[in-house]
């Protein structure tokens, strides 16, 4: 007789060959054929696609009127302590006529007003309400906690090395990438 286990539910899974071998044994394994380089940049574009829906789904239900977009141009204002519309349009490679009309959304609601620039009261600098202050606050708090969960049982080694993967991506700037619309 056999000792090998006859639920093979409970035998361990190794990952697939295609997987990297520290992969957990879960990891996804439906990608496409072809050069490992290129399946990976398929795996890639996948879940980045996947991520920005979330994030959008999110965006919605901490304000429902607040799109992504509208969102993160307020969260740039309070993080830069104000700034010009010019200056979120270079920053976020955004056509003026887009910004000018998220920026009046957010003046609409409340969360965001125009002040004159101390050097130069010529120029208007957006700077966030109480109001688009209290919904960021909001914001961070619910996303924090959302990440919290779904990154629960990652070790800090993994947390190390993805907080360092997506670094390293952003800094690469929007060079290659398609554009949003």
């Amino acid at each position: 007789m056999s000792d090998a286990p006859t639920d093979m539910s409970d035998a361990p899974t190794d990952p697939p060959p295609s997987a990297p071998a520290d992969a957990p044994p879960s990891a996804p394994t439906d990608a496409p054929a072809g050069p490992p380089r290129e399946a990976s940049l398929d795996v890639i574009q996948r879940e980045l696609t996947a991520f920005a829906r979330r994030a959008r789904a999110a965006a919605a239900r901490v304000h429902p009127e607040i799109p992504l977009v509208s969102y993160t141009l307020l969260s740039h204002i309070e993080d830069r302590r104000g700034c010009r519309a010019t200056d979120l349009a270079a920053h976020y490679l955004l056509d003026k006529s887009t910004v000018s009309r998220q920026l009046a959304g957010l003046e609409k609601l409340g969360l965001v007003e125009r002040r004159p620039a101390p050097e130069d009261h010529r120029v208007q600098v957006l700077h966030p309400t109480e109001a688009g202050l209290a919904v960021l606050a909001t914001a961070q708090a619910n996303r924090r906690a959302a990440y919290q969960e779904r990154l629960k049982d990652w070790s800090g080694e993994d947390l190390d090395r993805f907080a360092g993967y997506l670094l390293r991506y952003n800094a690469a700037g929007p060079d290659g990438l398609p554009d949003p619309d």
